[in-house]
């Protein structure tokens, strides 16, 4: 999660790893993808895959766990292949997915995510052309942000990292979590004034 840090408007900055392959939401894989054409859905798994990884990554703190959420959602994909919109993007359906896979998986849990050791993500080459320097500093800020984000609950955690790194907006958290959007919202800034305690304590 490198370049990561806190933004001008208050939230984070945004790095939402999608990963160098956008064939994922190419209107021509993805109606192969709702036939559940194999070809298509290889293509799709390969170049969705990352996404899907590293939101599980962030939301579940165990590189394992995440490999396995990642598995169960395209089961789930595949599964739900023929509701999908081939004329919209596929990112909110896929998201809206991968939150509700790692959700349960915390639950089968019932423990919560470890800080991660490394937090280098799957298809995350932004450091290429930054200058050692730069990417140790861009390293720390990763590292400070994981700690803050691991010291809240499963619920504020996963909106932040929904809203700040997938981009979704705070009325379809609000679909996804079954609550008012007037909730979202204020935990959202809950949470953000919760980890700039912590990172101020950390630093």
């Amino acid at each position: 999660m490198s370049n990561t840090g806190h933004s001008g408007d208050g939230g984070l900055v945004r790095n939402p790893a999608n990963g160098s392959n956008e064939a994922w939401v190419d209107p021509n894989t993805l109606e192969g993808v709702r036939r559940r054409d194999p070809k298509a859905m290889g293509v799709f798994f390969d170049a969705a895959f990352p996404y899907v990884y590293n939101i599980a990554f962030r939301l579940l703190g165990s590189r394992e766990m995440a490999e396995d959420a990642a598995q169960d959602v395209f089961v789930k994909v595949y599964q739900a292949a023929g509701r999908l919109k081939v004329n919209r993007s596929p990112k909110p359906w896929l998201t809206a997915i991968t939150y509700n896979t790692c959700r349960d998986a915390l639950r089968r849990a019932a423990v919560r995510p470890e800080t991660p050791e490394d937090s280098v993500t799957i298809g995350d080459r932004s450091g290429d052309s930054l200058n050692p320097e730069e990417v140790l500093l861009g390293k720390e800020r990763e590292r400070i942000t994981e700690r803050a984000l691991r010291e809240l609950d499963e619920e504020s955690r996963a909106v932040v990292i929904l809203h700040d790194f997938c981009d979704t907006s705070h009325e379809d958290i609000a679909g996804m979590m079954g609550l008012s959007h007037e909730a979202v919202r204020k935990r959202y800034s809950r949470s953000l004034r919760r980890m700039a305690e912590i990172i101020r304590g950390l630093l």
